[in-house]
């Protein structure tokens, strides 16, 4: 829950970064910076290697959470947040799929249930147009895109973690992940850097620090439940950033979204309560 809410807080500067005119990229790299220097102190202070065991799965971790992020925040910026972070909240459903098929986490009926729901609510929300003929809430395309490939690069980050938390501490797994971004996103965006100014730095720093926060927080319980329970509850972020939305941008969901909203978070909360003697797969 402290790992949705944090993650909610660094959508919301993200959003507001991306008015002012912030690329995406550099968003990125300050986060990655802040990362990098509170994730590295502290396996200092604990005197714990920050190399790891396992460092090929380390850096593969750290380059698709790379792309999976640049997807979420190029989102942020291109959709209203609530419809944003609930595309981007699909990924349960594919951590599900992903830890039966790799990690061999049994799968429960219940979490069956989140994935039908779950793509239920996918399709209320972008309403595809050879379903929805008669009434389809136009978005960017290319956004929506972005955010479901977000999904499912973080689904498949959140499923390395959980095989990673076998052998390597938290901050050791939350390390790699600004040492693969911040030198990549550098060099991309080169060019197009943006001298931020006054409160924008302040906003940078802010997305760096929720965001540690939110990536201990869903480390710390993926060391004690399965990738798919314990991704679950992170769709209280989607009753966040719809306050949120409404608070900062006036941004009012549409019916569609909250209604797709409420087939995901109502999946998701079968997923959670299921009991776990009920393994089907």
């Amino acid at each position: 829950m402290l790992s949705a809410l944090a993650f909610s807080i660094m959508a919301l500067f993200v959003k507001q970064i991306g008015l002012l005119g912030i690329p995406v990229l550099e968003m990125v790299a300050a986060r990655s910076f802040v990362s990098l220097l509170i994730s590295y102190t502290a396996l200092k202070r604990q005197g714990v290697n920050p190399w790891g065991r396992r460092k090929g799965l380390l850096l593969a971790r750290g380059l698709v959470g790379f792309v999976a992020l640049i997807c979420v925040f190029y989102a942020l910026t291109h959709l209203p947040l609530a419809e944003a972070t609930v595309l981007q909240y699909l990924h349960p459903m594919f951590t599900v799929i992903l830890a039966v098929l790799f990690l061999k986490e049994g799968a429960t009926q219940g979490s069956l249930i989140c994935i039908a729901l779950s793509f239920v609510g996918l399709l209320v929300i972008v309403q595809p147009s050879f379903i929805f003929s008669s009434f389809v809430v136009e978005y960017d395309s290319l956004a929506l895109i972005a955010a479901l490939t977000g999904a499912f690069g973080s689904a498949i980050a959140y499923t390395l973690v959980r095989s990673l938390n076998k052998t390597e501490d938290p901050m050791v797994i939350i390390l790699y992940f600004p040492l693969v971004s911040l030198p990549i996103s550098v060099v991309l965006l080169w060019n197009n850097f943006v001298m931020p100014e006054g409160i924008t730095w302040l906003y940078l720093l802010a997305i760096g620090l929720a965001t540690q926060i939110g990536q201990w927080g869903l480390t710390k319980s993926l060391q004690t439940e399965t990738a798919g329970r314990a991704t679950s509850f992170s769709y209280l972020q989607v009753v966040f950033a719809i306050v949120f939305g409404f608070v900062f941008y006036t941004e009012v969901p549409s019916i569609s979204t909250l209604l797709g909203a409420g087939f995901i978070i109502f999946g998701a909360y079968i997923n959670v309560r299921w009991k776990e003697t009920a393994k089907i797969v």
